[in-house]
């Protein structure tokens, strides 16, 4: 019995210490950008304007006012910015650079509540490649 548990228990350990593989891993570029901004980027939760019943995706990441309550607007940072068809001002390259740094190119840093990504190079560019296939508006809200 004592040898059962002993070899259980390695089985167990061993099957830990196995790294899951990424998600998507070896999805196309897009894809897995449309993956890490709608999943884990939390992107919309500022980016894209608000409903009562949730982000409104027909104008995903087309920029929207910060509240975090229905009535409550953060007064130093009133707009996240549209960033849908590449952020205004940036090329592509400094884009990707400030999702692998969190610095702007003129090298000052985002305020919060926009946190400080550190994607690595291959991730930072499936983020762009996908932002740049969503539709830019002409109009903040």
């Amino acid at each position: 019995m004592k040898k059962f548990v002993v070899a259980a228990f390695l089985f167990g350990l061993a099957a830990c210490a196995q790294q899951a593989p990424a998600p998507l891993e070896g999805a196309p570029l897009v894809t897995r950008g449309e993956y890490l901004v709608n999943s884990i980027g939390g992107c919309n939760d500022c980016h894209t304007p608000m409903t009562p019943q949730g982000p409104d995706m027909t104008r995903a990441l087309q920029g929207s006012p910060l509240i975090f309550a229905p009535t409550i607007q953060i007064p130093w940072a009133p707009v996240a910015p549209a960033i849908a068809g590449g952020p205004a001002g940036y090329t592509d390259e400094q884009f990707v650079a400030f999702l692998q740094t969190g610095v702007k190119p003129d090298g000052s840093h985002p305020l919060p509540p926009m946190p400080a990504f550190r994607f690595n190079e291959e991730d930072a560019r499936a983020v762009a490649a996908y932002i740049a296939t969503l539709p830019r508006e002409t109009a903040q809200p």
